[in-house]
């Protein structure tokens, strides 16, 4: 059903037992997701966003990660911590 402003159909969810949710179809089938594809979230403010992650996306910020960790010792944070 088509919200009246014309905006795109709200899709709700449910949590289970299990912290489990499932993707409505409509969703996946917006975003051309499926079996195996990795979604990212993001919690701010009391809202949660979920992004679909192409596998090169997640490859890039998995090694953006890893190399930011050598900026995380307690030296670093005396150092710039009040930057």
């Amino acid at each position: 059903m088509q919200h009246p402003s014309g905006a795109p159909p709200l899709e709700l969810a449910t949590l289970t037992s299990k912290g489990q949710v499932t993707v409505p179809k409509a969703v996946r089938e917006a975003l051309g997701l499926r079996q195996g594809d990795q979604l990212s979230w993001e919690v701010e403010n009391g809202s949660a966003r979920v992004r679909a992650v192409a596998p090169l996306d997640l490859a890039y910020l998995q090694g953006l990660e890893s190399s930011l960790q050598e900026w995380s010792s307690q030296a670093d944070e005396e150092c710039f911590g009040n930057l």
